[in-house]
């Protein structure tokens, strides 16, 4: 069986259509289809079938599917054993954060890791926790930076976690807004003002709209970002208030003031890896240098 079109495969059983794979792969939908049928010749099995318009996995699909991403891992460490048999991590780890960590977790932790092992190789992926973790289940990253609280979709037994830090959630506001160092806010004095979103469906937005409608309202969306300095740009010019990550607020570029809420919440920040055979070198050598952070608070902190 060819390991490329094995990882085709277990694409599709997690991004769910040829299509979506194909985008991920930089490949055509054909050139998909193609690949996917030789594997079928390979296995002498039916792993597709056509149900309308697209096609799904077979009961063996899923099943080969899943145990392929066991086997490529397996794969991987094999090839890292081979070079100096493991004893000095080396080649590619693909990490994958949230824009808020790569800053002050990522970036730190690549900066010592160039330093101390050469042979290493980090690349680093923005990726929001609703697309890191179909990334590292797809087998498109080998860690990621997310959070064990996002319900929407949860972290299952197939990974596991390494917890790295806890992160308030804090209230944005430009320094001339009445709730503008006066202490704990309650979210529900806050129904009539207009809001910064996160775009739809990701942690942030969720989390927000959430705490919106347990205080018994609904939020006045005037925009929606994906980058939280044009957010921070939009509450420093007085256009909007916003809820973002203690770890989102940058205080030397931007003239907001954060205030902590009444009923306080907060996320643990976890990398996750996915369980099978043992880690390879280098990705252990990543996780050990994303625990290395003196100026956050822990999980265990309260």
């Amino acid at each position: 069986m060819n390991p490329w079109r094995l990882r085709l495969l277990s694409q599709l059983d997690t991004l769910g259509t040829v299509r979506a794979v194909a985008q991920s792969a930089n490949l055509s939908p054909s050139n998909v289809s193609q690949q996917l049928a030789v594997l079928e010749a390979e296995t002498h099995t039916q792993l597709l079938e056509r149900t309308g318009r697209r096609v799904r996995l077979t009961p063996a699909g899923l099943i080969l599917a899943r145990r392929a991403r066991a086997i490529l891992d397996h794969m991987n460490s094999v090839e890292a054993e081979l070079r100096g048999f493991g004893e000095e991590p080396a080649g590619l780890v693909r990490l994958g954060a949230f824009q808020s960590a790569i800053h002050t977790m990522a970036v730190p932790a690549v900066t010592r890791l160039a330093r101390e092992h050469p042979g290493l190789d980090v690349e680093v992926l923005q990726l929001e926790p609703h697309e890191s973790m179909p990334a590292l289940r797809g087998g498109d990253a080998d860690i990621i930076i997310t959070t064990t609280d996002f319900d929407e979709l949860p972290l299952g037994p197939d990974l596991d976690l390494v917890p790295l830090a806890r992160d308030s959630i804090l209230l944005v506001v430009p320094p001339e807004h009445p709730a503008a160092g006066r202490g704990a806010v309650d979210f529900a004095a806050l129904a009539d003002e207009s809001w910064a979103f996160d775009m739809p469906q990701s942690y942030m937005a969720n989390l927000a709209l959430r705490l919106c409608r347990q205080a018994r309202f609904e939020p006045r969306v005037v925009c929606r970002f994906s980058n939280y300095m044009m957010t921070l740009q939009h509450v420093e010019a007085g256009l909007s208030i916003a809820l973002l990550p203690g770890l989102a607020v940058d205080h030397s570029r931007y003239r907001v003031v954060t205030s902590e809420l009444a009923a306080p919440v907060t996320r643990t920040i976890t990398a996750a890896i996915r369980r099978g055979s043992p880690p390879r070198a280098a990705v252990r050598a990543v996780l050990e240098a994303l625990r290395h952070h003196p100026d956050l608070p822990s999980p265990g902190c309260e």
